[in-house]
């Protein structure tokens, strides 16, 4: 699976979140584990908390995502966010995907 939409929501906020949710419901990614989010998003459209985002990015990666491992991705995002680049590779660490760099 190609995580650049996700990751690009999730560490610098673009595209818009209703966008992702829309492409990500359009070609949702056939792991079992990951049905409740995909329902979810349709339910909630761009409402859908990041928190879900984040936990189905650890899904979609292979990894649990427990309440431990959803808070960790949350402090790596938030830290990403504002331009820890250490925190890019914790999240790329943590997740287990290649991720493009913003240009």
């Amino acid at each position: 699976m190609n995580f650049d939409l996700l990751d690009g929501y999730l560490l610098d906020g673009s595209p818009a979140k209703g966008e992702v949710v829309q492409r990500l419901l359009e070609s949702p990614a056939p792991t079992p584990r990951a049905a409740a989010f995909y329902d979810g998003m349709r339910l909630l459209g761009p409402r859908t908390p990041d928190l879900s985002l984040m936990a189905l990015r650890l899904v979609l990666a292979g990894r649990t995502a427990d309440d431990a491992t959803v808070v960790e991705l949350r402090g790596i995002v938030d830290r990403a966010r504002r331009g820890d680049e250490a925190a890019r590779q914790a999240y790329r660490d943590l997740c287990g995907a290649a991720q493009s760099e913003p240009s």
